[in-house]
């Protein structure tokens, strides 16, 4: 306990964060960004209130090169930086990209510099002087990443620390390139470094090969480290790098430690980031994952509804996020009775308890229940006759080999009709596009997660599409199947919107008895 107390006062008054997504986030095997795409996620990062963003590794390709350049161009508050190795050609692409900093990488280790170098330590150092002093010449800001630094020698990591202070490198990022370190080693390895350099300015760059990435990172800055570096959603390299959100917010709300991160804005990020990336996020993910406010056990929920405190350590609106009650076998009356409160019913007591039967029943299936289903199941236990507010009349899309997918939608919203047709990456995002442009601005939702999966085998098989619709402060999921994987969506999409819509504007009014 002394120890931990001790550590407390060793942060640094303001925390700054260097976003490494668009490069070291980026090399994650199967991600690969096109300029506009970096660019998207550039924009976003900015509106995040990162310090720094490193757009990428501008001597990787011509498309790297113009993604960093777009980047640099675009008139950001945050430092754009791109990584370099510690080669002048690296350099001069980097400045040439317009970027106001460089991060320079440097293998330390003895097993970097003799089997990936084949160079001696003294050579290393006279290449990484060489590359440091251009790059300050050039009126860039430099820092320098240490390859392997928490396997080096740590006499010869703290001399190639202090040549590169000599020689006027503006940070020095000590990297954990293999994540090896622990906690403890972490805050001793920093620390160390600290009392060596007392004026100098450390970044903490860790990879998660261990499950140990924020861990190490919450240490290091313990020990006085000055910035952070990571990545939205952990991605990386191997087992990725420290995820930036959980760091954010660990500092925010268990430290109390001031930094610029607009946690409000995690989520979107996180979901804009596995949109363009194509890495789903982890449903049990903390902080960003779609399970980490949801809440189906009848214990948890009861408790929720009353306080939600007594499962929950963090208020989801603080990154962004929507709390969640789900229906399935774990429900308990509490937790069932909101959400159908939330859809305007109110069943009677026996009606309520065949309502519980059959969720449970269903669960106990192995079925996921949307909130969708559960309004199904009402409607039939009550016998009640819904009246859809949107509905689909019509819908054809074209796509094809050279052509851009297009979808053209007839849609009835409380009984106008309305066309729209839209473009898409392929014939589902197409369609969906073409739908939600036909819904009124003031009745969209957004589209939180998208996921498929076939139920039956062959060419004939049937797709089970789910999807979670979100609306302000309303979240709801709903699923669609189908042979054609288009119908399946638009029924998930359609089905999850009735639920808002019955949710949002006097459900009372859309339900009559059935004779």
């Amino acid at each position: 306990m002394k120890w931990g107390i001790a550590l407390l006062g060793d942060f640094k008054e303001h925390v700054r964060f260097l976003d490494t997504t668009l490069r070291d986030g980026e090399q994650t095997p199967g991600v690969s960004l096109t300029p506009e795409k970096k660019l998207e996620i550039a924009r976003q990062l900015d509106k995040l209130g990162v310090e720094v963003i490193e757009a990428g590794f501008a001597v990787v390709s011509e498309g790297e090169s113009k993604g960093v350049k777009l980047i640099a161009s675009e008139g950001l508050d945050a430092e754009i930086c791109s990584a370099t190795r510690g080669v002048i050609r690296d350099i001069d692409i980097a400045i040439a990209c317009g970027v106001d900093s460089v991060n320079i990488i440097v293998p330390v280790s003895d097993l970097h510099i003799e089997q990936k170098l084949g160079k001696t330590r003294e050579e290393v150092i006279g290449m990484m002087e060489k590359a440091v002093i251009h790059a300050k010449d050039h009126g860039i800001i430099t820092e320098l990443s240490t390859e392997d630094g928490s396997r080096t020698d740590m006499d010869y990591l703290k001399t190639v620390i202090r040549h590169a202070l000599d020689v006027g490198c503006d940070r020095i990022a000590p990297c954990d390139t293999v994540g090896i370190l622990t906690p403890e080693k972490s805050y001793g390895w920093f620390a160390d470094l600290r009392k060596e350099f007392p004026d100098a300015f450390f970044s903490v760059h860790c990879h998660d090969d261990f499950g140990l990435a924020v861990a190490n990172s919450i240490s290091a800055l313990m020990a006085g480290a000055d910035q952070v570096h990571g990545t939205i959603n952990g991605i990386g390299e191997r087992a990725g790098n420290a995820s930036l959100e959980e760091i954010a917010v660990t500092l925010r709300v268990l430290y109390n430690v001031k930094h610029s991160v607009k946690t409000e804005f995690l989520y979107e990020t996180s979901q804009l980031v596995s949109r363009l990336t194509h890495m789903h996020v982890q449903p049990n993910k903390a902080i960003v994952g779609k399970n980490a406010f949801a809440h189906e056990s009848g214990i948890h929920t009861h408790a929720i509804l009353r306080n939600p405190l007594t499962y929950e350590a963090i208020d989801p609106e603080l990154v962004g996020a929507v709390r969640h009650i789900v229906s399935g076998k774990h429900a308990g009356s509490a937790g069932l009775n909101s959400s159908l409160e939330d859809m305007g019913l109110a069943p009677s007591e026996e009606e309520f308890s065949e309502i519980l039967r059959v969720v449970k029943a269903r669960g106990d299936d192995g079925e996921r229940v949307t909130d969708a289903d559960l309004l199904d199941i009402a409607r039939d236990v009550m016998s009640l006759e819904m009246v859809n507010p949107l509905n689909l009349e019509e819908f054809i899309v074209t796509t094809g080999n050279k052509i851009t997918p297009t979808s053209s939608v007839k849609l009835r919203l409380n009984g106008d009709s309305f066309i729209e047709a839209a473009t898409g990456n392929g014939p589902v995002d197409a369609t969906l596009n073409a739908v939600n442009k036909a819904i009124s601005p003031s009745a969209r939702a957004i589209l939180d997660t998208y996921s498929v999966e076939a139920i039956t085998g062959g060419t004939d098989a049937m797709v089970n599409v789910e999807v979670r619709l979100r609306r302000g402060d309303r979240l709801v999921t709903a699923k669609g199947v189908n042979e054609d994987i288009v119908m399946a969506s638009i029924e998930a999409y359609l089905n999850g919107m009735n639920v808002l819509l019955l949710q949002e504007e006097h459900p009372e009014k859309r339900w009559t008895v059935k004779k």
